[in-house]
């Protein structure tokens, strides 16, 4: 199922939502119908939080079906509720935006190419997957530019065959070039998604609807 949603206003709606195949971790100020929205359109368990005091669940968070990486700033009742649901490790490093940083299936893992190798291996033991450094279309932010599935992956529109060949080479599945939200680039922030649905800013247009659609195999 594909539908479109907003969060508070904004069509920004993976900013503030992280989700796997089973569960989603959303903005504790989200409302009842965009709770709907995520609930109906990926088939999840939804819970209501905060990471470090903010709602930029999906900045600060990013998981697969093995477990989640955190945000080290996260405090012990935040890490907790994850933890209820699937194993979370924190990350203690100036790159703490997990949700940003890095892109993960239940396949494997592309990381901000910054981290350091204990880093890498920090974040492959948490998320059960081999990670292998890289930018995305010259961007180190690799989860922002990027959505991906254990179906398959939307990314930024100057993405080079070269980094289309790294995610199929690394997450498993095909990738194509997209927007969303009207021509924004940075794709990750404005799609929510698993292999069951997903969820699209609702300033996407039809034409860059029926992309995602393809990329993310939602036939």
């Amino acid at each position: 199922m594909m539908r479109y949603s907003r969060y508070s206003g904004t069509p920004n709606i993976g900013v503030f939502t992280a989700v796997n195949e089973s569960f989603a971790f959303i903005a504790g100020d989200a409302t009842p119908e965009f709770v709907k929205d995520v609930e109906e359109a990926l088939q999840v368990e939804t819970h209501l939080m905060t990471v470090a005091g903010s709602f930029v669940i999906g900045s600060l968070v990013v998981m697969n079906s093995n477990g989640a990486v955190v945000s080290g700033l996260a405090d012990p009742r935040e890490i907790e509720i994850i933890e209820k649901c699937l194993p979370c490790t924190p990350i203690d490093d100036a790159l703490n935006a997990a949700g940003n940083n890095i892109l993960a299936n239940d396949s494997g893992a592309i990381v901000n190419p910054e981290y350091s190798d204990d880093m890498v291996r920090i974040i492959s033991d948490a998320l059960g997957v081999e990670c292998v450094r890289s930018s995305i279309a010259g961007i180190n932010t690799v989860g922002s530019v990027c959505r991906a599935t254990n179906k398959g992956c939307v990314c930024h529109a100057d993405s080079s065959d070269e980094d289309m060949d790294l995610i199929m080479d690394v997450l498993k599945v095909e990738a194509i070039r997209s927007t969303v939200n009207h021509g924004a680039r940075m794709v990750g922030a404005g799609i929510l998604a698993n292999s069951k649905g997903a969820l699209i800013g609702d300033d996407t247009t039809p034409i860059e609807m029926g992309k995602i659609e393809e990329g993310l195999a939602l036939y």
